[in-house]
């Protein structure tokens, strides 16, 4: 790749808009846009302007104008790039945009390729290898959860964490280098007992940072929530509900659902990836039979699984299913939320008699039951809030730098795995 040419790109997204604008940035950036940029004051000139400036403007293609801009200047070092950068805000019409582009490269810029600004920043240094992962997830993010982790991390926040690990590490390791260095003397520079010390210090910070893991990946790509249980008791209808649309199939037909059905809710700032999935029953109907052992995948990818029952069903039945579903999960890291649907069809002393029920011996507690009524949206809303709680109970805020690239994680195992063998 060529990192000394001028690049250029539409920084705003694809489409027509009110608005869009076109970046530039390279050694040739202030001299490229000389040529198709006049100024009224004729005096003006690009190269003489102050850094971190707008300027009105229009683009023109020799005596023809293309439109009138904006022009923010940046000069090196001090931009995004590192480089010399100009953007320029044209009115976001199509054909302008692409007659802006076509005359910087004719002018002798080349069309920059998918994330190769931020390369650049990288590689002059504006910001290490992580940041630039974080510039994606900022790009990315769609809750108030994964934009905060996002911009922590763009800020330098796992990079300075890191940092001081490796600065401890190497300090000790060159107190021992300089005793190899004089081992037939017989002198100790590092102290033993304070490096194993460190070590188990260092060890419980890359385990902690580990550890966060999964809560990142589950502010970055939503909480998996599988919604299970017998055909029919309610579970797409509960899945529109959440949706506040028909999302999914609705019918008296036991089965309808036999593929997963899936969509994405935000809850005060995080996500949840419901899944609605194909009822667990037994059954020779092949498609419905493909549906099912997906549904069993997704249980096991999720980390809340919502077990819906028919309230209808007598007691027995209840805590046979609750317990055939406990054992399913037993020894999973995963949160377990029974909920009684169809309420609607009991009367009131019913409903009564089954609440004061407390021999679900199948049950976590009592708070983790939950009756309601899906089609008629009762009680739909402290499904959310219990939702909510049981990810802010892992969102402790105990984890200053949260985790959220796999290859970050894999990186921080081995070096977890490295500092145990020296244990």
């Amino acid at each position: 790749m060529d990192n000394d040419s001028t690049i250029c790109a539409i920084a705003t997204p694809p489409g027509s808009g009110a608005i869009s604008i076109i970046r530039v940035s390279g050694k040739e950036a202030f001299d490229i846009c000389s040529r198709i940029i006049r100024f009224h004051d004729t005096k003006k000139s690009i190269k003489d302007l102050p850094a971190n400036t707008i300027h009105y403007a229009s683009v023109m293609d020799h005596e023809e104008l293309i439109d009138e801009v904006l022009i923010s200047l940046f000069r090196s070092p001090r931009s995004y790039t590192g480089d010399d950068v100009i953007e320029i805000s044209c009115h976001g019409a199509y054909y302008i945009q692409q007659q802006i582009l076509q005359l910087l490269i004719t002018h002798g810029a080349r069309l920059a390729n998918p994330g190769e600004f931020t390369l650049r920043a990288y590689l002059n240094g504006k910001m290490d290898l992580s940041q630039a992962e974080a510039v994606a997830d900022l790009i990315a993010s769609t809750t108030a959860a994964s934009h905060r982790v996002a911009l922590s991390q763009m800020k330098g926040g796992f990079s300075n964490e890191i940092s001081k690990l490796r600065e401890q590490l190497l300090n000790f390791i060159s107190l021992i280098e300089l005793e190899l260095d004089f081992s037939e003397e017989d002198l100790e520079f590092a102290d033993r007992k304070e490096l194993m010390e460190l070590v188990e210090k260092i060890s419980r910070l890359i385990s902690s940072l580990i550890e966060s893991f999964r809560l990142g990946n589950v502010i970055k790509h939503g909480v998996p929530v599988a919604i299970t249980g017998k055909p029919n008791v309610g579970k797409s209808t509960l899945l529109n509900a959440l949706l506040h649309e028909e999302r999914a199939i609705v019918s008296e037909i036991a089965g309808t659902t036999r593929d997963v059905i899936e969509d994405v809710i935000t809850i005060e700032g995080f996500s949840f990836r419901f899944i609605d999935t194909a009822g667990l029953r037994k059954v020779t109907d092949a498609i419905e039979t493909i549906g099912i052992e997906k549904t069993i995948q997704k249980i096991d990818q999720a980390y809340i699984v919502l077990y819906m029952m028919d309230a209808t069903e007598n007691t027995n039945e209840i805590n046979r299913l609750a317990g055939k579903i406990k054992k399913r999960l037993e020894g999973k890291d995963k949160r377990l939320i029974m909920i009684l649907n169809k309420i609607d069809l009991l009367n009131e002393e019913q409903l009564s008699e089954m609440k004061d029920l407390r021999n679900f011996s199948n049950f976590d507690s009592y708070d983790k039951i939950l009756y309601i009524s899906a089609f008629y949206n009762e009680n739909i809303d402290q499904l959310a809030s219990l939702l909510l709680s049981i990810v802010k109970q892992r969102d402790t805020g105990e984890h200053d730098v949260i985790v959220t690239s796999t290859r970050h994680y894999e990186a921080l195992v081995k070096a977890r795995d490295s500092l145990e063998r020296v244990s």
